[in-house]
């Protein structure tokens, strides 16, 4: 595993990210991944540890480069999509913009709604196949709890994923 940042990012509120720190785990990912992200992927393992560590900026930073290496229109995609959307939710929440974060949490359920839509995950390597996607999906919704536009505790993501 990488060593965590120094400091957490919040835009607006502390100096610049730890580039140092998020710089080796960006350049292990691959320009492209084949058929699925294996997840066990290094850096999807780390970024999604940045989240649970509350470095949701820097978490973001690093899905979002494994994102762009996944395979388009795959379940790992979009799953990853919905992690950098609740990574982005636990953001807006920490700098106190309670409707921006509920906005986040509902374009990231309908995002694991549409994961789930798809069926069984492509390869039982992928991120998807190792990931409770309905879990974190009635977890997130507000009608089971899950995030309104009050108070919001960070979404954990390792929870959820088995790997």
């Amino acid at each position: 595993m990488f060593p965590m940042p120094l400091w957490a990012h919040v835009p607006g509120e502390t100096r610049e990210a730890d580039h140092a720190q998020l710089a080796p785990v960006k350049a292990r990912v691959p320009p492209r991944f084949e058929g699925f992200v294996p997840a066990d992927h290094p850096a999807l393992r780390h970024g999604l540890a940045l989240n649970d560590a509350g470095f949701f900026w820097e978490c973001h930073e690093i899905l979002e480069a494994v994102w762009m290496a996944s395979p388009q229109g795959g379940r790992d995609r979009i799953l990853l999509r919905a992690c950098i959307q609740i990574a982005n939710a636990n953001l807006k929440s920490k700098m106190q913009r309670a409707a921006a974060a509920a906005r986040l949490d509902v374009e990231a359920v309908a995002l694991l709604d549409e994961v789930r839509a798809r069926g069984p995950a492509e390869d039982a390597d992928s991120f998807a196949a190792h990931f409770d996607v309905a879990g974190l999906s009635g977890f997130l919704r507000p009608s089971r709890g899950g995030s309104s536009a009050g108070a919001r505790q960070p979404v954990g993501l390792v929870i959820f994923a088995s790997i």
